[in-house]
């Protein structure tokens, strides 16, 4: 994993990298985490560089945030770290204990 980089931090740059540019207000939503935890963990990302923000197209009241070059690289970087530790965390369970995992999860989230 990348020296430094928090869960969270992850997740945001995961999700960013999974659904592309998007505002602050939606990242948050997407990875469960409420406005003052979204803010401090973009402001971190974009301290090192990893995401940055621009106006957005239609509505400059609102900032579209999306990963630099710096930040894919980041991401792409950590996904198969990221994979192993899943695998280990989900090793004892059958594949029909992880399936029913995943269904339950994707329940509540």
């Amino acid at each position: 994993m990348i020296e430094g980089l928090t869960t969270t931090q992850f997740a945001a740059l995961a999700k960013l990298y999974e659904v592309g540019p998007c505002s602050q207000n939606r990242l948050g939503r997407l990875t469960a985490m409420d406005a003052a935890t979204i803010k401090g963990v973009i402001d971190r990302l974009a301290k090192r560089g990893f995401t940055a923000a621009r106006p957005h197209p239609r509505d400059t009241r609102l900032l579209v945030l999306e990963l630099t070059k710096t930040g894919l690289a980041a991401v792409e970087n950590a996904i198969p770290f990221a994979v192993k530790i899943t695998e280990e965390t989900l090793a004892p369970l059958t594949p029909s204990e992880r399936a029913l995992l995943l269904k339950l999860i994707r329940k509540i989230c």
